[in-house]
């Protein structure tokens, strides 16, 4: 620092501290012994501190009595000042001992994501984000974030919602994954293993169904009864990807969701091809993005991302 231009502070000119808080002691008990108890000291201790600083003053602070110790006009003014300045010092050293109250957050998303993808990096969470406290919701239903129903939201879809900031985290595909137990390895030989089906929410703009990718692989379907009535079908993704990994059928599965099982070699990717669906979003109401604690989760989940790509 520049000593032409800084400031230069001036040396407190107080008594020892030690004097202080015995006489602050002494004064509120009327009493060296009582204050000697409160300080873990002996009476005599206090006395000698009291003196001191009666002698630093250069005025007397008690009255001493019969048994007994009444404070001077100048103690008085010192012992209501003294009071004052150590109840401002403890509430402050209190504040400092007091864990920081966490910022509250609620992210909402649809179950499978939550489950496959925000889940298993909660620890990490908490330690890049210690002071702010994630709650997570997760519901196939979208919530009105303007209405402030949840702070933050990872969509999928076009990214096309007035009234929200949105930023695109990761594009989104689709293809069949099975058990290597399967041992399935040519297009040729997918009749022969069931098909397993999971539901798209009514409105997805480009949902990964079995009957969509036999047009795009230009292969005919499967004859005779429905595709969906002839396979397994789940409501949620999750379920889905448990009834692959049991080794249950081939599934059109996620290649974010079943990340982990396709690098463990868990499930595989026997062939193509792979359906774009979109992408994911992240989303929070405008106006609200350079709030800190929402912004704190919003750059967390896109490093994510960005780690996963």
């Amino acid at each position: 620092m520049n000593e032409i231009s800084s400031p230069v502070r001036r040396a407190r000119s107080l008594p020892p501290l030690l004097s202080m808080r015995a006489f602050e002691a002494a004064a509120a008990h009327l009493s060296f012994q009582r204050a000697a108890h409160e300080l873990s000291v002996t009476p005599s201790a206090i006395s000698h501190q009291v003196r001191a600083l009666e002698d630093t003053l250069g005025r007397p602070l008690f009255r001493r009595l019969t048994r007994q110790l009444a404070l001077t006009p100048a103690g008085q003014r010192l012992f209501d000042d003294l009071r004052a300045g150590f109840d401002a010092l403890e509430a402050g050293i209190e504040r400092l001992r007091q864990p920081a109250a966490l910022q509250a957050v609620t992210l909402t998303t649809n179950t499978a994501f939550a489950a496959r993808w925000v889940l298993p990096r909660m620890a990490g969470f908490r330690k890049a984000c210690p002071g702010i406290e994630l709650r997570l919701h997760a519901s196939d239903t979208l919530v009105d974030l303007a209405r402030g129903d949840a702070d933050i939201a990872v969509r999928s879809g076009s990214g096309n919602w007035p009234g929200l900031t949105v930023s695109e985290l990761m594009t989104e595909q689709y293809a069949p994954l099975c058990s290597s137990m399967l041992g399935l390895k040519r297009v040729s030989d997918l009749p022969k293993h069931q098909l397993i089906h999971a539901d798209w929410q009514p409105g997805a703009a480009a949902p990964a169904t079995w009957p969509r990718w036999f047009r795009e692989a230009g292969i005919a379907p499967p004859r005779g009864r429905s595709m969906k009535a002839a396979g397994l079908s789940f409501s949620d993704e999750t379920h889905a990807i448990l009834a692959a990994l049991a080794g249950h059928g081939v599934a059109l599965l996620s290649l974010t969701l079943a990340a982990e099982e396709l690098r463990s070699g868990a499930l595989v990717q026997p062939f193509g091809p792979a359906l774009d669906t979109g992408s994911y979003f992240l989303a929070t109401a405008q106006g609200r993005e350079n709030e800190p604690a929402i912004r704190g989760v919003w750059d967390w989940i896109a490093s994510q991302a960005a780690a996963a790509a």
